[in-house]
């Protein structure tokens, strides 16, 4: 099961008030990953109560509003307001609420074994015109075709035997002490002892709150855990 709360370690100039970079696990970076797969639909209806900047909650709103008489047989509110979220990586964080999500893809066809599929077992098949797609067939991911009886359980996308450099803009590269190095000379950081190491908590409220900043700051991890 995901974890609730993901620690990062900051490392904040004092002097300029901002978050040089974080030091991550694979959680964190997973997590940043798991936005990527977001519908557009799903990140509005998430930041709904966080306000959302633009037109495009008016939009959603107005969907939400529309009678279904007005929506094509074959369609549904649901599918387009609170879409199935596929995640390839494995369970939807937990700093990510009420998310309908799915770990496979199910797809459907004809018992006549004509060569045609539905990812709706209701659908007719084209062949038969009156047989519904309702034999069950089994979606091969890339991971088990590549990995086949592997018993490895880490999941998610990246590795979880290096530790990660998320810069404020959520930059996400490799920690190493050159890039570090590299990055304090970028910085312009001349006195080491102005700088702060401080290990926050990203749970379901700065989650949400970083969903919404990455969208527009290029300051996010300052805006979430200084401001």
């Amino acid at each position: 099961m995901a974890a609730t709360k993901v620690s990062l370690k900051l490392l904040i100039d004092r002097k300029s008030h901002r978050v040089l970079f974080a030091e991550a696990g694979k959680e964190f970076v997973d997590f940043l990953i798991t936005i990527l797969a977001l519908p557009v639909g799903t990140v509005i209806r998430l930041l709904k109560k966080q306000g959302m900047v633009g037109s495009l909650q008016n939009f959603y709103e107005s969907i939400e509003n529309l009678s279904d008489t007005y929506l094509q047989p074959d369609q549904n509110k649901d599918s387009l307001l609170k879409p199935r979220v596929y995640i390839s990586g494995g369970e939807v964080p937990l700093q990510l609420p009420n998310i309908e999500s799915s770990k496979s893809r199910k797809f459907y066809r004809c018992s006549s074994g004509h060569a045609y599929v539905s990812d709706n077992s209701t659908a007719f098949c084209p062949s038969c015109g009156r047989l519904n797609m309702t034999l069950k067939l089994t979606f091969v991911d890339k991971r088990s075709a590549n990995n086949p009886g592997s018993s490895s359980t880490e999941g998610g996308y990246v590795k979880g035997v290096v530790t990660y450099m998320v810069m404020d803009d959520l930059v996400v590269k490799p920690m190493s002490t050159i890039s570090s190095i590299t990055l304090l000379n970028n910085f312009n950081v001349k006195e080491v002892g102005g700088l702060e190491e401080k290990v926050v908590d990203l749970g379901l409220e700065e989650g949400l709150k970083l969903l919404k900043a990455s969208l527009l700051t290029k300051k996010v991890l300052t805006d979430i855990f200084l401001n």
